[in-house]
């Protein structure tokens, strides 16, 4: 429906998201090393290795022993950097880059990456509960992108952001309806189940989890829903010179 390419939103309070560049810059590179340079059946064994599966990791089903690459349970957080295809990871890193620096400008760098990685875990885990015998790997960081694009409409709902509508008219519009419409659209596919193979409870989870923590997570002199923070004004009283009376 619409594809953000960039917003109007400038950094307040630090110079240089590294936190956001460097999410990207290790989502492409594990992308290139297990799924985009290697052949097909490697990558689809990475999947299954690194890859978030409901029901081996509630112990419903197991992996060959060639395919065990790590414990299921560390599986909860490798499957945040897995993704399906080159598609998969663009349209990821491309909302990853366009929102999540003045997250990260909100909250710091430090509390952003805490809070990026467990609106993560808590996709994950709503996944999981809803799914719990699904033999399907989870990849993608879509989940913990879903909390950051919460955060960032919750912080920063007046501002614009320029895009693409239907992927080809260029068109500049307020973030709340552009979230807004995809947040519709992740709901219309999860209770319509049009949605084929995309874990749309994931997308659901992180929104709620990003939405829930972004008050926990900003800093203190960051208000929501945009409103800036008014000091008092107070203005200097300057002794003035008297003139003699006569």
């Amino acid at each position: 429906m619409f594809l953000p390419l960039s917003d109007q939103n400038p950094h307040r309070a630090i110079t240089w998201p590294y936190v956001t560049y460097g999410l990207i810059g290790l989502n492409v590179a594990i992308f290139l090393l297990t799924t985009g340079l290697v052949p097909a059946q490697t990558a689809n064994a990475n999947a299954l290795g690194l890859g978030l599966i409901p029901a081996v990791v509630t112990n419903q089903a197991t992996l060959s022993p060639e395919l065990y690459l790590v414990s299921p349970w560390v599986t909860w957080i490798t499957y945040m950097f897995m993704h399906g295809g080159w598609m998969h990871l663009i349209g990821n890193m491309l909302f990853l880059w366009v929102f999540a620096d003045n997250v990260e400008d909100a909250m710091g760098h430090v509390r952003f990456l805490a809070f990026y990685l467990i609106c993560g875990l808590i996709a994950g885990a709503i996944h999981l509960a809803i799914n719990p015998v699904s033999q399907a790997p989870l990849v993608g960081a879509s989940g913990a992108i879903s909390g950051v694009l919460a955060a960032y409409l919750i912080l920063f709902p007046r501002v614009r952001v320029f895009g693409l509508a239907f992927n080809v008219l260029p068109i500049s519009i307020p973030v709340w309806l552009a979230l807004g419409a995809w947040i519709v659209l992740q709901l219309f596919h999860l209770f319509t189940a049009q949605g084929g193979d995309t874990a749309w409870w994931a997308h659901v989870g992180g929104l709620i989890a990003g939405a829930l923590l972004v008050g926990l997570f900003k800093s203190r002199d960051v208000m929501l829903f945009g409103e800036k923070r008014h000091l008092p004004v107070s203005i200097p009283r300057i002794p003035l010179p008297r003139r003699p009376v006569r």
